[in-house]
């Protein structure tokens, strides 16, 4: 085959070494969630946000470094950045908030609720039209999100429930900042810079909604507790985040993005196995509904799909 012949940058197929790698980020952010509900008893919820996000910048300065990236250059997306990290930071204050009060197995569905937001925002705000197949998929998501807290389950009472509750706030909140990183120049920076807004601005955030909330640590973490934060700051954010977006510039994001729904399936079985959570026959076929509605709402629309941006896919936990 000759170089003329060969697939243009960012819609290569994946091959098995890619496939192997994005398996291995679906499942390291659904285990992001089991890492914040085993590190609470420890470090409260909104600390363990505001360390994750600062534990993270280090990793970012070292990408940017390794890779030539002006991590401070002057190029006019301050503001704009500001406001993502606004966004970014109030985002995981809902989150880990909810985790507080909900299990790791519901959380981590209602989170994955961000696309139905995201494929909203697009057509309201972006003018990105929709087949009837993404429609079909936002019903069924809103369905299926419905179902699942609705669903009787052992243990499951009003404080489960505004958990649930604020990790979809949550997630509609990483849709909005999807849907402002699509629609503004955010999208033309390095991914280091575009992510170094959101964790550096959520840093002072997440820190002052700790002081607000009395929240402090009672005692030095345990080794292991402190191998959580690790997990979650160095691997989950400053990792995994930077290889999904060098990963989006080199393969297809339509076929990376449909992997991403195997995240809340690994996330309910893990939970059951791990922490024990609550798992009844009716929440699993909700979950399972929720997941297909947001394939379907994610799928390529044939009509649109020159115009599609890759970063609109862009997924995180």
């Amino acid at each position: 085959m000759s170089a003329n012949s060969s697939p243009p940058a960012g819609t290569r197929p994946l091959g098995p070494g890619a496939i192997a790698i994005v398996l291995v980020l679906c499942l390291s952010w659904a285990f992001n969630q089991i890492a914040i509900k085993r590190a609470l008893p420890e470090i409260p919820p909104l600390l363990q946000a505001t360390f994750r996000s600062a534990g993270a910048l280090p990793v970012l300065l070292i990408f940017a470094q390794l890779r030539g990236v002006k991590m401070f250059e002057r190029d006019g997306t301050l503001g704009l950045g500001l406001v993502a990290g606004a966004l970014f930071g109030f985002e995981f204050v809902l989150i880990y908030q909810g985790l507080l009060l909900t299990s790791a197995s519901r959380a981590v569905v209602f989170l994955y609720t961000a696309p139905f937001f995201v494929a909203l925002g697009s057509f309201r705000f972006l003018g990105e039209r929709l087949g009837p197949a993404q429609w079909g998929g936002l019903a069924m998501s809103f369905t299926g999100v419905a179902l699942a807290i609705g669903i009787p389950q052992a243990n499951v009472d009003g404080r489960v429930l505004l958990g649930d509750l604020l990790v979809v706030g949550g997630g509609l909140l990483w849709g909005v900042t999807t849907v402002f990183v699509k629609g503004t120049r955010l999208r033309f920076i390095a991914p280091e810079r575009a992510l170094g807004y959101q964790v550096g601005v959520s840093v002072p955030i997440m820190a002052a909604a700790a002081l607000i909330a009395g929240e402090r640590l009672a005692q030095v973490p345990s080794p292991f507790v402190i191998g959580l934060m690790a997990y979650q700051s160095i691997w989950v954010v400053g990792t995994t985040f930077t290889i999904w977006f060098a990963l989006i510039k080199a393969y297809s994001a339509s076929k990376l993005s449909a992997f991403t729904f195997i995240t809340p399936l690994f996330g309910v079985v893990a939970s059951y196995f791990i922490l024990h959570d609550a798992l009844t026959l009716a929440f699993g076929l909700a979950a399972v509904l929720v997941i297909i509605g947001l394939f379907l709402v994610n799928r390529p629309n044939r009509a649109v799909l020159a115009a599609t941006d890759p970063l609109l896919n862009v997924t995180k936990t």
